[in-house]
């Protein structure tokens, strides 16, 4: 299971809003169905003793407040360290999970209505357990039972594999998304004549510093077309966004378009996301690779599993049309444009940091390598030569970082495992090959 990501635009509920609602509504439901339970429903008694009652509830409660700073004390130090072991960015996602939050919510719930049941057993000396509110703190037990397993498999999530393949999944959810068919009617003829045309209206930032999340092209497609009107966005999704930067820009139409109906259009927030952000999956993909390889870490086998994550995703990119972000009307008529990354943006972006910063890891080159070659083979012509510029740099890199011809060779072989089964293996002597079999007979 992975977390659910939010939608950009979306108010959600803040990380101690959850908790805060069911510590509310555990008060008001303690204080008010215990009198009911008492008054209107004399007879559903419960059989169990007075003082086992007490006992359970006693134990219930003080050790759910125990499990609680345990459990999310520990919860905090694992994110911190993964915070700083991976990428803030990504393990944010995770930390903000609302399994998180509704975890803590049960916990509370639990040990607030056992702590309640606590009045309410041998109510004015009568040696009666109310029936109803002691199953009430049982499946309550149980829901926290089952809250804390699914707390541990989110933690679990923070293991290096498992993130990488979540922030994989949610890449390609985005590009299947973005670029799924008839998402955009790509425009290659013609594209730039609404530049002709006078600047009518720019829309412009005021506030503190945050990120364009996701564009809504339908609602910016009508606004345009009811003007007969052409917006460029100038800030694309994923851009930082500071007082005074232009968001977009308004050519031709007889008037200024309602300048509120363009902000809500343009979705910002404090973090990029993955919607409408293929690139951002890419990114927090390469600054696992990139700290990995950072003297301090020193682990390559990280960055080859983060290599086996950006193939994927570059794979599926380059069989999509990338030239979505000229958007027209039914008539054929231009109405907006968005930029979008090009095939070169998303490979200088998934290689270019890898290679320099795994420049002296033979396990790294040649795990580039291999991801350049496999590339090659699958994907149209069209994207052969960005590849092939890639291929020269990378061999470029490997001939300026090894001094010895060897290693330059070897560092220079396709091999998906980075030190696994590279594409030339040298043929063996005869005489070898006997020896290797009579090993094998003698063992």
């Amino acid at each position: 299971m992975n977390p659910k990501v939010p939608r950009a635009g979306r108010r959600e509920l803040g990380p101690w809003a959850i908790p805060l609602t069911y510590t509310v509504v555990t008060l008001v439901f303690g204080l008010w169905f215990p009198h009911v339970e008492h008054y209107v429903l004399p007879h559903l008694m419960s059989s169990m003793s007075v003082a086992a009652a007490m006992s359970i509830c006693g134990a219930i409660s003080s050790g759910m407040i125990a499990l609680t700073g345990i459990v999310f004390s520990l919860a905090f130090v694992v994110v911190q360290f993964s915070a700083t072991a991976y990428s803030p960015r990504l393990v944010l996602w995770v930390a903000r999970d609302p399994v998180v939050s509704h975890a803590l919510g049960v916990f509370i719930s639990t040990f607030l209505y056992a702590l309640i049941m606590l009045g309410w057993v041998d109510r004015n000396a009568s040696g009666k357990v109310p029936l109803i509110s002691s199953w009430i703190v049982f499946v309550l037990l149980l829901a926290s039972m089952g809250m804390f397993i699914s707390l541990v498999e989110r933690i679990g999530l923070l293991k290096v594999s498992r993130m990488l393949i979540f922030t994989g999944n949610y890449g390609r959810k985005a590009i299947t998304q973005l670029y799924s068919p008839g998402a955009a009617a790509p425009a290659r003829i013609g594209t730039q004549e609404y530049r002709e045309k006078p600047v009518s209206q720019t829309l412009t930032y005021s506030g503190r510093p945050q990120v364009v999340q996701a564009v809504q092209v339908a609602a910016l497609m009508k606004l345009a077309s009811d003007h007969n009107a052409v917006i460029e966005i100038s800030a694309p999704v994923g851009d930082s966004i500071l007082e005074m930067a232009p968001l977009l820009r308004v050519y031709g139409g007889p008037g200024n378009l309602d300048e509120r109906a363009l902000r809500r259009a343009i979705e910002i927030g404090d973090e990029r996301t993955f919607e409408q952000d293929p690139k951002y999956a890419l990114r927090l993909i390469v600054d696992i690779a990139i700290k990995a390889l950072s003297p301090a870490v020193n682990d390559p086998t990280t960055a080859v599993q983060a290599l086996d994550q950006i193939e994927d995703l570059l794979l599926r990119l380059g069989r999509c049309d990338l030239d979505i972000g000229h958007y027209r009307d039914h008539q054929g008529a231009l109405r907006l444009v968005i930029p979008f990354p090009t095939w070169d943006d998303c490979l200088r972006l998934a290689l270019d940091e890898i290679r320099f910063c795994g420049a002296n890891s033979v396990q790294v080159t040649r795990r580039m390598m291999a991801l350049i070659k496999s590339l090659l083979a699958v994907l149209p012509v069209e994207r052969h030569a960005a590849l092939q510029h890639w291929e020269r740099r990378v061999q470029a890199t490997i001939m300026r970082t090894f001094e010895d011809a060897e290693e330059k060779k070897e560092a220079a072989v396709a091999d998906r495992q980075g030190l696994g089964l590279g594409e030339e293996k040298p043929a063996g002597k005869p005489e070898d090959e006997a020896g290797s079999r009579l090993a094998i007979k003698g063992r």
